[in-house]
């Protein structure tokens, strides 16, 4: 993802970002630092694991707050409003794969607050991709990992 680019989030979706960012930056620093503590007085920490480990995860909590605070920067709110005509963040979309008779239901999302196995897929994957900008009765090919997937779509809400 560039530096300049949107991320999507719903309402929920922004104060979970900000509730877990409250936390990384008070509790979790806190006990990152009582664990640094406690290794430090183990002495020798070249060799010291405990040391070595919460370093690591310091190292972690940090970039999970920078990627956070990044996000926060970025958000843009989903509108419960999308326009229905063509497919675009925040809106749910009902398609049917080729080959296929069942209908597959998606809500696009961003990044954030993607979650396939109960259908929110991020704007930024493959199909998520592929979708954005379509009409609904038009078919569209994604290119998937796993190859093209040329989908139908149904419906747009």
């Amino acid at each position: 993802m560039m530096q300049n680019d949107v991320v999507y989030v719903t309402e929920e979706g922004l104060q979970k970002i900000k509730e877990e960012l409250a936390y990384l930056q008070t509790e979790k620093r806190e006990e990152i630092s009582v664990k640094l503590e406690a290794a430090i007085k183990q002495g020798d920490l070249k060799e010291n694991a405990d040391y070595h480990s919460a370093k690591e995860e310091q190292g972690f909590i940090e970039g999970r707050i920078k990627d956070l605070e990044d996000a926060l920067r970025r958000a843009e709110i989903i509108e419960d409003n999308a326009p229905t005509d063509i497919v675009s963040v925040g809106n749910t979309v009902t398609v049917v794969e080729e080959g296929f008779d069942e209908e597959e239901t998606y809500y696009i999302v961003g990044p954030h607050e993607a979650d396939p196995a109960n259908g929110r897929i991020s704007n930024e994957s493959p199909i998520g991709r592929a979708l954005l900008g379509a009409k609904k009765g038009q078919t569209i090919t994604a290119q998937t990992p796993g190859g093209e997937i040329n989908f139908t779509i149904q419906s747009i809400k």
